[in-house]
């Protein structure tokens, strides 16, 4: 199914083609860091602390920014940049042009200041890249990473698959996209024997070396498609992730575009193809034999046999097909780097859920009200609409630039009313009047608001008002929350508080 690479092509100028380790000459490097977000201080900490020579540009002048700004000037950054009026050119370090630029991974590769530097022909790298080239320290362990992708549960994933590690006696740590910069991890005191690497499509599309111990994409759908230009360089991105993998690439079974990246990834000879499905698996798969997750790729028989991993009331508090699937990842990722079947249920029997996402706050005269604000795209609603029968559902937010036709017609029949927060609408909207024409909309909030706790307000109590015995009320807008809260964990805190304040008048 999947074929080994060639040599990887060297993109880097000379000498950025040898600092592959912490010990490499990095000292005197001209680097222009673009961010002093979390990643983006990492990497300027990092590279400071290895000699090289940092300039650091950030759009944005607040107090956090001159705060982490004289942080890194006190370290030895050589100048730090604040401002809109930084971002459209590169600047020079020391005088001279800057031989790499690190960009933190929000930034579009058509931004002003990247645009420039591809021009220029400068190197660009992520933070993975970075952290990547300098994981290699002399008298230290090397660990090992596995990685994880995919449009939805890519945090659960990671948590799962580090718990199961842990289990297993590894030293391990969650990193990356799910908060802890991997530089951060590799410059602490703990020598790590395998990392849980949670990777975005923006961080994968500037990771040019990575070679993973084993890697898994678990689902793949619209997002992000404004940043990507277009939903096929959107995918391209995420299959980066299984470039270069040595021992597993792990893949959705059930979804066609996450077959066809497997088969068209090059990887180092010797790597296998291992599947996940919540049917039963074939060989070189893991998968569901009644209520059971089941193992026929890491065994000696797997022709013949399958491993009892653990039951699927081990996935979580609440379980659900997309819970499953991402159990499943985790278990192939855990058993790829070397942990035995018992570890997979014990490393799930000891994980914890996130918040904000499938978490149930409250149940009021029998309506259950699910807070899932970490869905933030159609795809990650569709799983969580599926896991319940009669639905109010709050939605909205900003659309990114996706369509929710699928979603809405596939959801229709279980959807009893669906309350609206957000600004940009249009979109779902569209979708609820194509397909569900008979579902009652109703909108929290003034259109254009920004008052996202007032919004909150208004959709618990309009929620409320539209439920009855049976139902469950599920806030999961479909789409990102940075319209009307300051993160979905913002959006997430708003809906609990509210839901507990009206527990509490009810009772």
């Amino acid at each position: 199914m999947i074929h080994a690479s060639n040599d990887n092509p060297v993109l880097d100028r000379p000498r950025l083609a040898g600092l592959t380790s912490w010990d490499a000459d990095w000292a005197g490097l001209r680097v222009v860091v673009a961010g002093i977000g979390v990643s983006g201080f990492a990497a300027a900490d990092t590279l400071i602390e290895l000699g090289a020579r940092v300039v650091v540009v950030d759009g944005a002048d607040t107090p956090e920014t001159r705060g982490k700004a004289d942080t890194l000037r006190i370290v030895g950054a050589a100048d730090v940049l604040l401002g809109q009026e930084h971002q459209g050119t590169v600047p020079d370090v020391d005088g001279a042009r800057p031989e790499l630029v690190v960009t933190s991974p929000g930034l579009r590769p058509d931004h002003p200041l990247l645009a420039a530097a591809a021009a220029e022909r400068i190197q660009i790298w992520g933070d993975v890249e970075l952290a990547w080239r300098v994981r290699e320290r002399a008298g230290r362990r090397t660990a090992e990473w596995v990685c994880i992708t995919g449009t939805n549960g890519k945090t659960t994933t990671v948590g799962m698959t580090e718990s199961m590690l842990r289990a297993a006696g590894f030293t391990t740590a969650a990193v990356g996209n799910v908060g802890t910069p991997i530089l951060d991890a590799l410059r602490e005191p703990v020598e790590h024997d395998v990392l849980a690497v949670e990777l975005s499509s923006f961080q994968l599309h500037w990771a040019h070396s990575v070679s993973p111990l084993a890697s898994a994409v678990l689902n793949v759908a619209e997002d992000h498609v404004d940043w990507h230009g277009g939903y096929e360089n959107y995918v391209a991105d995420k299959s980066r992730i299984y470039e270069n993998t040595r021992v597993a690439c792990v893949y959705n079974a059930q979804q066609p575009e996450t077959v066809r990246m497997v088969e068209e990834a090059d990887v180092v000879e010797g790597c296998r193809a291992v599947g996940f499905t919540l049917d039963t698996p074939d060989v070189s798969m893991l998968g569901v034999v009644e209520d059971l997750l089941v193992d026929r790729a890491f065994l000696e028989d797997r022709r013949g046999s399958a491993l009892e991993l653990a039951s699927v009331v081990d996935t979580g508090p609440i379980p659900t097909p997309h819970g499953v699937a991402n159990a499943l990842a985790a278990a192939a990722l855990a058993r790829a780097a070397g942990a035995p079947p018992e570890a997979v249920r014990d490393g799930l029997h000891a994980w914890e859920p996130g918040d904000h996402r499938i978490q149930a706050v409250a149940t009021t005269h029998g309506v259950v009200w699910v807070n899932d604000s970490k869905a933030t795209n159609p795809h990650a609603a569709d799983a969580a609409l599926s896991a319940f029968g009669s639905v109010v559902w709050i939605a909205g937010g900003l659309s990114k630039g996706v369509s929710y036709d699928r979603l809405v017609a596939r959801h229709a029949e279980r959807l009893r009313t669906v309350v609206l927060i957000g600004t940009d609408n249009e979109g779902l909207l569209a979708a609820l009047a194509e397909h569900a024409p008979e579902v009652p909309v109703l909108r929290a909030g003034e259109d254009g608001t920004s008052d996202g706790d007032a919004v909150m307000a208004g959709a618990v109590r309009l929620a409320h008002g539209a439920a009855q015995h049976g139902d469950t009320v599920l806030m999961a807008p479909a789409a990102a929350s940075m319209d009307q809260f300051g993160s979905y964990a913002h959006r997430g805190d708003a809906f609990i508080r509210e839901v507990v304040e009206l527990v509490e008048r009810l009772s």
